[in-house]
């Protein structure tokens, strides 16, 4: 029998203060909810992980500690293809909430539409975690997002996309990578991944999370070493970033504190009217939220 997969840390319950005025409209772009603790919403077996219960009100009570007025929701590799939950918090809070799902090629157009509905705008490939849907579907997924509008989201490692661009500059939507490409900053940002990311984000208009820093740094916990690579993406790009907490900071080795994860935007954008840009004027663009 194999292991049973490892049970996650919880969510530290204080949030540091922010460092700098958090503008009105700001817009938390990756976190997730799981409901863990209810059986009518199974994990799957395939799972990489086992996070403990990040419910609706948990997350509303991050984003309002962190002074987000908005989130985006992403579906979490646990739930798999189920996004139920997911749905049922965005359809609460239509006015607040965006989504990302994740899907298998077969999907109907009316359950599509149906996520669209509930505030879903884009689709996860995920090829990271177990759960997640991967490259096989992303030129089928991507003309599904294209009848709606929506965008794909990405979460691999940027090494791998030197080999993946030629299929990346195809797809007929623009795409979001996520965590600023989940790859080790020692890397350095002359490395092949970095560059392949670079390109993607200045020469054909994609889009990258700020977030995930602890997953990419080697400097437990002020994470200093990705200022320089988180400069050199806003700097590609300053219109296509987004900042993301990514809470509940599943399948990590030591928690870390959602508010001074936030307080490093002030370092790596240290422009007011820059962070302006990353946390309102282009989460409201990509997402669909009226303008603030």
């Amino acid at each position: 029998m194999s292991a049973a997969p490892p049970l996650c840390l919880g969510p530290l319950p204080i949030v540091a203060a922010s460092h700098f005025p958090i503008p009105r409209g700001a817009c938390d772009t990756h976190a997730h909810v799981v409901a863990s603790d209810n059986p009518a919403y199974p994990l799957v077996p395939e799972r990489s992980y086992t996070p403990p219960p990040a419910s609706e009100a948990s997350y509303l009570a991050m984003l309002n500690a962190t002074g987000m007025t908005r989130g985006v929701l992403v579906q979490i590799s646990v739930h798999g293809t189920d996004n139920r939950y997911l749905l049922e918090v965005l359809r609460r809070h239509p006015q607040r909430l965006r989504g990302v799902g994740v899907v298998d090629p077969s999907v109907s157009d009316l359950e599509l539409e149906a996520m669209h509905a509930a505030g879903v705008r884009g689709l996860r490939i995920n090829v990271l975690f177990g759960g997640g849907i991967g490259f096989d579907a992303m030129e089928p997924l991507a003309h599904r997002c294209a009848e709606l509008g929506w965008h794909m989201q990405f979460l691999l490692d940027a090494r791998q996309l030197p080999d993946l661009l030629p299929r990346m500059r195809r797809l007929p939507v623009t795409g979001v990578i996520d965590h600023m490409g989940h790859m080790p900053v020692a890397d350095g940002t002359d490395s092949p991944g970095f560059q392949a990311l670079r390109h993607l984000v200045r020469d054909h208009g994609w889009w990258v999370k700020l977030s995930g820093a602890y997953r990419i740094s080697e400097r437990y916990d002020d994470f200093d070493d990705v200022t320089p690579w988180a400069r050199a993406l806003i700097d590609a790009a300053p219109d296509r970033m987004l900042w993301g907490s990514d809470w509940p900071h599943v399948h990590i080795p030591r928690m870390v504190n959602t508010g001074r994860l936030r307080n490093q935007l002030a370092d790596w954008a240290p422009d007011a009217e820059l962070r302006q840009r990353i946390l309102v004027s282009n989460p409201e663009r990509l997402y669909g939220f009226a303008a603030s």
